[in-house]
């Protein structure tokens, strides 16, 4: 590898070297915890019985099916919408008009501030279910079915497909503005339809796009505290929320239990690394 080709990397050495040992600490700290060895709770030697115990929670295992759900409809919603708006934004006769930099907003607003406009539009008093009395729609203002706190978590999933669509939708804007068009037209002209011609020419060429974007999402969704802390349900918990609250309990020798299902989490991101890492090799990227 020549000089030129190491400057980046030498460039980058100083942020990554303190992002590494800020993460391996976090994590070698937590895995001790998650042990049982935490000297200031009277906590020492280590053992897997935190672990057990967690393990045979049912609210744990209720907690874990409700991350993985949330976080797989989310992203999984946000990469097809994300596709569908970056073939109309693609196609689109002016492609430097406004609307092709108005869908990046919400990746700069904060997952707080969109937690808030989701409250304020989707919660029994808010903005929708006011609109659909005063015209006619509904019989009472709380009529309107509940989308925040519920325990389908839909108003979770819509502040993170509001946030994770636009993320999508840029990275596959970005491949398919550099994709020749003719290839589209070609299986056209050799009789496929226009769904067969996308699915099996052009959804291909956006794998570098769509399966990165789906992993990223998915990742964030599953881990992030803020939003069903905020509008989830309190029953179940996402595994980030549960954590927490065994994080504030007022016993540290709750600690421990903290660190296991942290340690979970942890787990689940490095297979999400390993599949990406996989796939990365497979498609030579």
């Amino acid at each position: 590898m020549n000089g030129e080709r190491l400057r980046p990397y030498v460039m980058l050495a100083p942020v990554l070297l303190v992002e590494a040992w800020l993460i391996f600490t976090g994590i070698h700290t937590a895995f001790e915890q998650s042990l049982g060895h935490f000297p200031a709770a009277g906590l020492s030697g280590y053992s897997l019985k935190f672990y057990i115990a967690v393990l045979k929670n049912p609210d744990f295992l209720k907690s874990l099916v409700f991350s993985f759900y949330v976080a797989f409809v989310s992203s999984a919603l946000a990469v097809i919408l994300g596709i569908f708006l970056a073939v109309l934004l693609v196609h689109s006769p002016r492609k430097e008009n406004l609307s092709n930099y108005l869908y990046r907003l919400p990746i700069i607003v904060p997952h707080t501030i969109a937690v808030l406009l989701v409250l304020s539009i989707l919660s029994s008093s808010g903005i929708l279910p006011r609109l659909l009395y005063a015209l006619g729609l509904l019989s009472a203002e709380n009529a309107f079915p509940g989308m925040v706190f519920d325990r389908a978590g839909i108003g979770v999933i819509l502040t993170y497909l509001w946030k994770g669509t636009p993320f999508a939708t840029f990275m596959v804007y970005t491949i398919l503005k550099n994709t020749n068009p003719g290839l589209f037209e070609a299986a056209l002209s050799l009789g496929a339809g226009r769904w067969e011609a996308f699915y099996y020419v052009v959804l291909p060429l956006l794998k570098p796009a769509v399966i990165p974007s789906f992993l990223f999402l998915f990742a964030y969704a599953f881990g992030s505290w803020e939003v069903p802390y905020l509008i989830g349900p309190t029953h179940p918990r996402a595994l980030p929320v549960l954590a927490y609250t065994y994080y504030v309990s007022p016993e540290l020798s709750a600690r421990p239990y903290a660190m296991a299902v942290n340690m979970v989490m942890v787990a689940v991101s490095f297979i999400l690394i390993y599949i990406y890492s996989r796939q990365m090799a497979r498609a030579g990227w």
